[in-house]
C-alpha cells in the first residue's frame, strides 16, 4: 500500500472514532421509580370540620324561680340524667313573698265582706247597682291575685320537678341562696336531641347545604356514625372566623360536650383519580405530578379537586395514557430518564 493510501485510511479511522465519541449516550443516569396508572373517575367531595355536641335549641329548658324564695335543698348535680317528674330543688317563700301572700288572702276576705254588705244595702235601696258591681269586681281581682300567688308557690314550701327526661346541664343556685322571681335555677336538655356545632372556613362553607350526609367520629375514638346537616349559617362568626354549621346527631351516639370530627359530603368531583403519594408541592405552594412518558419524566401542574382517604381527584394538562410516578418522584425533573423494578422477572428495566 502506498504512503498516500495509508494516510487516507488513518484519517478515515480517526474520523470514525471521533463520530462514535460525539454520539449522545442515550443510556445516561436514570431514577428507579414506582408507577401507577392514570384513570378517569369520581370521588366524593368532603369538607372536614370539628365541633362539640350540644343540646339543640328546641331541646333546652331553663327552670326559673317562680317567686322570690330561698333554696333549701338541691336534689341533682350538673351532668346528671334525671327522669321526668324527678325532684330538682326545694324552695320556701321569702319573707316578702310570704307577706304578699298573707296580704292577698286578707284582701280576698275584705273584698268578700264588702260584696255581702253592698248586696244588703242594694236590697234596701241604700246602694246602687254600680256600687255592687264595683265591689264584685274588687272581690274577683283579689281572688285572682291570690290564686296567682298560690300557683307560684307563695303559700308555702314547694318542690320544682323535671318536666321531661333530661340532662342537668347547669346549676345556678345552691342551698341557702336567696333568689328573686325569674332567676335562673337549673338548665335542662333532652338527651336524645343533640347536635354538633362545628365551623367551616368561609371558602368552603357555600358548598355545605342542609341535608348533606356527614360521617362523624368522636375524637380519640374509632367508631363512626352518620348524621345530616341541619343548618349552615350565612355569616362568619366573629370569634372564630368560621361559618357555623349545625349537624343532627342520632340518639345515644354522643355525650353533651363531646368533641367530634365531621366529614361532610357536599357532592362529587370528577377528574383523574391518583394515589395521594403522586401529588407534590413546589416552593410556591402549587401542586404538581410527575408522569412517565416514553421512559422520560414530565412534570405537570395540577389542581386538586377532592380527596378521599389515600386517593385524590386532580385536573391538569395530563397525558391520559401515561402513568404517574409514586415512589422516586421527588428526585425527578422534566426530561430525566426513569426505570421501574420488574418484579415478575427479578430484574430492572
Amino acid at each position: 500500500m502506498t504512503p498516500r493510501r495509508l494516510l487516507a485510511s488513518a484519517v478515515l479511522a480517526l474520523a470514525s472514532v471521533l463520530l462514535i465519541a460525539a454520539k449522545p449516550n442515550d443510556a445516561g443516569p436514570s431514577v428507579l421509580v414506582r408507577l401507577a396508572p392514570l384513570r378517569l373517575g369520581t370521588l366524593p367531595h368532603v369538607i372536614t370540620a370539628y365541633g362539640k355536641a350540644e343540646p339543640a335549641a328546641e331541646a333546652r329548658r331553663r327552670v326559673m324561680a317562680p317567686i322570690a324564695a330561698e333554696v333549701t335543698a338541691l336534689y341533682v348535680h350538673r351532668g346528671e340524667e334525671v327522669a321526668a317528674d324527678a325532684p330538682l330543688l326545694r324552695l320556701i317563700p321569702s319573707p316578702a313573698s310570704a307577706a304578699a301572700y298573707a296580704q292577698a288572702r286578707s284582701a280576698v276576705g275584705v273584698a268578700k265582706e264588702l260584696v255581702a254588705r253592698t248586696r244588703t244595702l242594694a236590697r234596701q235601696h241604700l246602694a246602687t247597682g254600680q256600687q255592687l258591681a264595683a265591689a264584685e269586681k274588687s272581690a274577683a281581682d283579689a281572688t285572682a291575685a291570690l290564686a296567682a300567688l298560690q300557683a307560684e308557690g307563695a303559700a308555702g314550701p314547694q318542690t320544682l320537678r323535671a318536666p321531661f327526661r333530661a340532662i342537668v346541664t347547669g346549676l345556678a343556685a345552691s342551698p341557702g341562696t336567696m333568689v328573686q322571681a325569674g332567676a335562673d335555677l337549673v338548665d335542662l336538655a333532652r338527651p336524645d336531641s343533640l347536635v354538633l356545632r362545628a365551623g367551616v372556613v368561609p371558602a368552603e362553607a357555600k358548598a355545605v347545604a342542609p341535608g348533606d350526609t356527614v360521617a362523624l367520629t368522636p375524637l380519640g375514638g374509632k367508631s363512626r356514625f352518620s348524621g345530616r346537616v341541619r343548618l349552615r349559617a350565612a355569616m362568619v362568626e366573629a370569634g372564630s372566623g368560621l361559618v357555623p354549621v349545625e349537624i343532627g346527631l342520632p340518639a345515644g351516639k354522643a355525650l353533651v360536650g363531646e368533641m367530634l370530627r365531621a366529614d361532610i359530603t357536599t357532592g362529587e368531583a370528577r377528574g383523574y383519580v391518583v394515589p395521594h403519594a403522586a401529588i407534590l408541592v413546589d416552593d410556591r405552594g402549587d401542586s404538581y405530578v410527575v408522569q412517565a412518558v416514553k421512559g422520560r419524566a414530565r412534570t405537570v401542574m395540577v389542581r386538586v379537586l377532592a380527596g378521599n382517604g389515600d386517593e385524590d381527584v386532580i385536573a391538569g394538562a395530563l397525558d391520559r395514557g401515561a402513568p404517574v410516578v409514586l415512589a422516586g418522584n421527588h428526585q425527578l425533573k422534566t426530561g430525566m430518564r426513569v426505570r421501574t423494578a420488574d418484579t415478575t422477572r427479578g430484574r430492572r428495566r
